[in-house]
């Protein structure tokens, strides 16, 4: 069945408020980990998304290309990793550290309320649905989303085994486990682990536009999968930017009228996580169209 439609989102006064906020209230032995075990986990950057048409495209063959998408709840793909075209401009761009950022309010990972990292069935490339005592299903555009990771201190040789927890609002602008009337669900919430390009990828829709914020996905990575499904040590934490072109196309049709409301208010520039460089280094390439769903790709380097 579907999510029932909510009164418009009003996020939390603390919402999204940016990393320093949130090492001073949720300083927890997995943030410790990230900034001071230095000994155990490498920093993490993004590659600079291109901007062009052909880099989206090849952002969008990932899943298909040089790699095998892990199957949800399935190990890590073993092997060589074959010279895609998306890993082979990954590792020409490798390089730029991507932006620590925010967790936001609804981690949903144990550091703020509840932890879906522990539950039987988070392991899985498709995202829309709850999964345990739920079943229900998020609506909106179809969206692909595809990570690269990169071994910075490894000649940016591809990160397999490392792990992803990835997670965002519905089309209304609402978080699973958290919203009102929503913490019983927790769909829009998953965790992959990268195969043998480094790559992981996660099946979900297009997530809404609320007051205050840039269009976004949240994610964690993780150096395992034993260290993600415990909720340990963090590598990273980040935001992907979704694309102007993209949002506008979304929002102007049926379902996502609230965020065709919200979207005009707040520019990659006024938004307080992206703001600093304008998501530069966190913008996805992306490629698709409302009737035939959407792709996205982004290239991290650990």
């Amino acid at each position: 069945m579907t999510s029932t439609p909510q009164p418009p989102h009003e996020p939390h006064p603390n919402h999204d408020r940016g990393l320093e906020f949130d090492l001073a209230t949720l300083m927890s032995r997995r943030s410790l980990g990230m900034f001071l075990g230095a000994g155990t986990a490498a920093a993490l950057a993004a590659c600079t998304p291109g901007g062009s048409s052909t880099g989206a495209a090849s952002a969008t063959a990932a899943a298909t290309e040089g790699s095998t998408p892990a199957a949800s709840g399935s190990a890590v793909a073993t092997g060589t990793p074959s010279a895609s075209p998306t890993l082979t401009r990954a590792i020409a761009e490798c390089g730029v550290e991507i932006p620590q950022e925010t967790a936001g309010p609804y981690p949903g990972d144990g550091s703020n309320g509840p932890n879906v990292l522990a539950a039987s069935g988070v392991v899985r490339q498709d995202i829309t649905s709850s999964f345990g005592t739920s079943s229900t299903t998020a609506d909106g555009v179809p969206l692909t989303v595809t990570l690269t990771l990169l071994d910075n201190a490894n000649g940016c040789a591809p990160l397999a085994g490392a792990a992803v927890y990835a997670w965002h609002c519905d089309k209304d602008g609402k978080y699973s486990m958290y919203d009102a009337g929503l913490k019983n669900e927790n769909y829009l919430r998953g965790v992959q682990e990268a195969d043998a390009n480094g790559q992981v990828t996660f099946r979900t829709v297009f997530p809404g536009a609320y007051s205050g914020r840039w269009p976004h996905i949240h994610f964690e990575v993780f150096e395992s999968m034993d260290n993600a499904t415990a909720a340990g040590q963090v590598l990273a934490v980040s935001q992907i930017a979704l694309t102007d072109a993209a949002c506008k196309d979304v929002y102007a049709s049926a379902g996502y009228e609230a965020s065709a409301r919200n979207f005009p208010r707040t520019t990659l520039k006024s938004d307080n996580v992206f703001r600093d460089d304008g998501g530069i280094h966190q913008l996805a390439t992306m490629t698709g169209s409302v009737p035939g769903g959407y792709t996205a790709g982004l290239n991290v380097t650990v």
